[in-house]
């Protein structure tokens, strides 16, 4: 079994690309287990837990009731209902069912989570829900019902429930009682011990998993950004100038410097892009006159020249989000926690995803800001005004005593909805972490509201991948009319994968499948890969320039 398929839990070593891969390659395919030492760490913490409930030690959420409830006592004898109840009482979710890569993610979270060894859970209740997660049995968990603290509560008890054998579940791609799932697969359903319940779903792990899933999928957007930028500057005849390292090594932000190389890697052997050098060897001279108008810019717009200084600040948004979420998703989140070292039991707040939110938060707000990069780009190629020469709207050219002639408007509907699409994405990112409510008899009196803004993170990452499938077809047809065949190796190949699934547009017809055929390139990495950059060389952060051919 490769390393890229089997991932060993001990609350620590979890990275959030891998999470992010494993969500999304799915539960067979992904082999997990815990550690030697997490097992031990975890029984450790079950054996303390069981010391403290025979000393009648008021344990919260063992022994009282919960939030504003803690000032009640229990018998030990009334604990393992007690967190039956808590689990039924919290299944009130509402809105669409997260689909099935968040679901993945989320388990695969709370078990790692669980595997520090600092929560009183049993070994067996995370291996029931590691062989939910092999097996393919997800539970079905609504979107909507978390306020990020006191972490994932009304989420994560859809899978606390999965796993006690209640409600219902997607077994195999179907939907069924989770019992008769877990009888058809021989997983015995869990009894919840005393903690149990409040251990599997008092965390930040719903949210989690949509920000590991957000931060993946915009690194994808940041490289699709890049590609776009050097198709543009082919189709427009731009000046590569602009991506010169002197420029970017007086910048040098990480992310910016990264992307300037991308995108002149992308555009080596191209013979449609320019350069300054190139305008000065052209241009004419004074010749002692006082003013000369130059026949071609010496610059180009701001939405060519200054790609890699937006596109770089989602690259580095993106270093410290995925180092935050790295902390977050290998942390204790629940509440209490069991110091076995010290026997000592601790009431905290690890619960409060305001990490996740905040992350979240800056990172949709950069991504937003492709759309408005791609949105400018596609407006100047499209506009016969500024686009070097192209057809206005990109028509195929035709003779005016043509009898088609003027009957066809091209890509002037898909830069319309592109400007829709790009203001819908800009709407979004009105920060969610602000507005904290008052909830629970006011004990959770300030939330994140981390997991909702980590859903609307992925809402913005799928506008842009709308704005960015139209420009990607805009300019395929600018590359066609330009002559595709001068463009780079590079964008020769991701021109050849577009028009695998988009033929040239000759005459007006509809788009939205097309749209749709792109997006689907987007998600998958297909263009990335036709570009030259692989997986695994993604997963492990190496650029473009690293592995692809300067041909």
């Amino acid at each position: 079994m490769s390393a890229a398929s089997h991932l060993e839990l001990d609350g620590t070593g979890l990275t959030p690309r891998a999470v992010a891969a494993a969500a999304r390659r799915g539960g067979p395919d992904t082999r997990v287990t815990l550690t030697p030492a997490a097992v031990k760490q975890m029984h450790a913490s079950v054996d303390l837990k069981e010391t403290l409930l025979a000393q009648e030690v008021p344990i919260y959420a063992v022994t009282t009731g919960f939030g504003d409830s803690c000032v009640r006592q229990i018998a030990p004898d009334k604990a393992h209902e007690l967190q039956r109840n808590l689990v039924l009482y919290h299944l009130n979710g509402v809105g669409p069912t997260a689909v099935q890569a968040v679901t993945r993610a989320t388990m695969l979270i709370r078990a790692n989570a669980l595997a520090k060894g600092a929560s009183a859970i049993r070994p067996q209740a995370v291996h029931t829900l590691l062989a939910c997660l092999s097996r393919d049995i997800l539970p079905l968990i609504p979107e909507r019902g978390s306020v990020g603290a006191s972490g994932d509560l009304v989420p994560l008890c859809y899978l606390a429930a999965a796993l006690i054998g209640e409600g219902q579940v997607l077994h195999r791609g179907t939907e069924r009682p989770a019992l008769a799932a877990l009888r058809d697969e021989g997983i015995e359903p869990l009894r919840l011990a005393p903690k149990e319940g409040i251990a599997l779903i008092n965390g930040t792990s719903f949210a989690a998993a949509y920000a590991v899933l957000a931060a993946a999928d915009a690194r994808e957007l940041a490289f699709v950004a890049e590609l776009a930028t050097a198709m543009t500057l082919e189709a427009l005849h731009g000046n590569a100038s602009a991506l010169h390292p002197f420029v970017h090594d007086n910048k040098p932000h990480r992310g910016q410097v990264h992307s300037a190389r991308a995108i002149r890697t992308l555009l080596a052997g191209s013979r449609l892009a320019t350069s300054f050098d190139d305008i000065l060897v052209r241009r004419e001279k004074l010749a002692g006159r006082g003013y000369l108008q130059l026949n071609e810019r010496i610059q180009d717009k701001y939405s060519v020249r200054c790609a890699p200084q937006i596109i770089g600040i989602v690259r580095d948004t993106l270093d410290w989000t995925e180092s935050w979420l790295g902390t977050e998703i290998n942390s204790a989140t629940d509440n209490p926690l069991f110091d076995v070292d010290e026997a000592g039991l601790h009431l905290g707040g690890n619960f409060y995803a305001g990490h996740v939110g905040q992350s979240m938060d800056s990172l949709k707000t950069a991504v937003a800001g492709l759309a408005n990069l791609l949105d400018r780009q596609l407006a100047l190629v499209v506009d016969e005004k500024f686009n070097e020469g192209l057809p206005p709207n990109l028509v195929a050219p035709r003779s005016p005593d043509d009898p088609e002639a003027g009957l066809h408007h091209g890509f002037k509907g898909m830069q319309i909805a592109a400007s829709a699409v790009t203001a819908e994405a800009l709407k979004q990112t009105g920060p969610v972490s602000v507005f904290s409510r008052s909830t629970e008899a006011h004990n959770q009196d300030i939330v994140s509201m981390g997991t909702i803004s980590a859903r609307d993170a992925r809402t913005v990452n799928g506008l842009v991948r709308e704005v960015a499938a139209i420009h990607l077809l805009a300019l395929a047809q600018a590359l066609d009319l330009r002559g595709v065949e001068k463009a780079s190796h590079a964008v020769r190949a991701v021109h050849e994968l577009i028009r695998e699934h988009s033929a040239f547009v000759a005459h007006d017809r509809r788009l939205d499948h097309d749209i749709k055929a792109v997006i689907g390139l987007i998600e998958t990495g297909a263009l990335r890969r036709a570009a030259g950059l692989g997986d695994e060389d993604f997963a492990e952060g190496r650029e473009l320039a690293d592995v692809a051919p300067r041909g």
